[in-house]
Parts: structure tokens; sequence; C-alpha cells
């Protein structure tokens, strides 16, 4: 059975034996270290919502050890984005300092903001009395790597494309769901995300989006 360790871009935590090309956690344990289940109400342990790459300086885990932090996993970073994570400033330091840059670009800050400065922010911004918020937009203003809910669905956008995802890579959507789009639609990345990603931030994508 696939552990309860692979997120939605809800930031829902599911059980599903895909396992994508990014991982992270949420800021320390929300396991049961001797079922190796999430706890029935703990999502996050704390602030610092992070993704990672799956292999960094030859480190071994054990997934849901007693002595280490959950480990859960994304189809790309454009779904930990999604879920109000952020690149890491250890295995991805490059990228978080231009996910800081670019955020610092478009919020007119003097300086890039600290790693405990965007969690801060991030929390506010993704959660709503601990269910995901979301944030009415227009589609057709969403940078690339913005992602949105719509019946049930999860739609990414990718050079100006509409990419359906799920656990296994992004399809292409049905006609009904495209033209869904052209109005105000649910978004599911936070807005200071969106603000990095509109200054130029690069997300990694699943190989799939390439395809469609």
């Amino acid at each position: 059975m696939p552990l309860q360790n692979r997120m939605q871009p809800d930031g829902e935590i599911v059980a599903n034996s895909s396992r994508g090309i990014l991982f992270g956690n949420r800021g320390g344990r929300i396991h049961s270290a001797e079922t190796k289940t999430l706890h029935a109400t703990k999502r996050w342990a704390s602030r610092q919502w992070i993704c990672c790459v799956l292999e960094f300086k030859g480190r071994k885990r054990e997934l849901m050890s007693p002595r280490s932090y959950t480990e859960l996993f994304f189809l790309d970073e454009v779904t930990a984005l999604a879920a109000g994570h952020r690149p890491c400033f250890e295995c991805r330091r490059k990228d978080a300092i231009e996910f800081g840059e670019t955020w610092r670009q478009g919020t007119d800050l003097e300086k890039r903001p600290s790693a405990p400065e965007m969690d801060r922010i991030l929390h506010d911004q993704r959660l709503d009395k601990h269910k995901p918020k979301t944030h009415q937009l227009d589609w057709d203003a969403l940078p690339d790597g913005a992602m949105v809910s719509l019946d049930e669905n999860w739609i990414a956008k990718f050079q100006n494309k509409s990419l359906l995802w799920s656990f296994d890579g992004y399809s292409k959507p049905e006609q009904e769901i495209v033209q869904a789009l052209h109005d105000t639609v649910s978004c599911l990345t936070p807005p200071v995300t969106l603000t990095a990603l509109e200054n130029g931030y690069q997300p990694l994508w699943h190989p799939s989006a390439h395809l469609v």
C-alpha cells in the first residue's frame, strides 16, 4: 500500500503510488512513527513549507521514520507552489534565491525577503481556517505556472495553454473546461507566488507538460 504522502495542488495529502519529480515537507513531522500514517488533524508542523530535489549529496532516507520530518511528494514545482510551498534554501539554493528576488521585484521591497518572512506571508495566503485559500482572478491575466481549481479538476497554465493535472502528469483538458477558463477562476497559487512568476521565476515542470 502506498504511504499517505502525495500532495494534490489544493494541499491535500493522499496515498498514491506515483512519486513525481520533487519532494518536500511542512516544517517537521506530521505522521505517526508507529503506523507511518498522518495524524488525524495535523497537516503541518510549522510555517516552513518547502520544496526539495529528490537527490542531494547522496543522502538516503527512510520514509516517515521516527527521527525525521514527514516527506511529501509533488508531481512538480507548479504543484508545490499551488499548495503553498517555496523552494528549499539548502538543496535548491539557487532557485530559492531567484524566487526571493522575483518576489522582491514584484513587491517593491528594498531587499530580498528572508525565508521566515516568506513563510509568514505564504502561510497567511495559502490557508483560510485550516482550509486551502483560493483567490478569484482572471485566467487570461494569470502567469505561466499558476494553478486553478475548476469543477473538481486542477488546471495549470503553461505557455498560455491549459493543462489538466493528474498524479501521473498533464494532459489536454476537455473543451468545456477550456471554455470555462475564460471566466473568473479560483486560483490556488498564492498571490505573492503569482507575483514571483510574473516577474520571471521559472518553476520546474513535469516532463509531460512539454508533450501536451
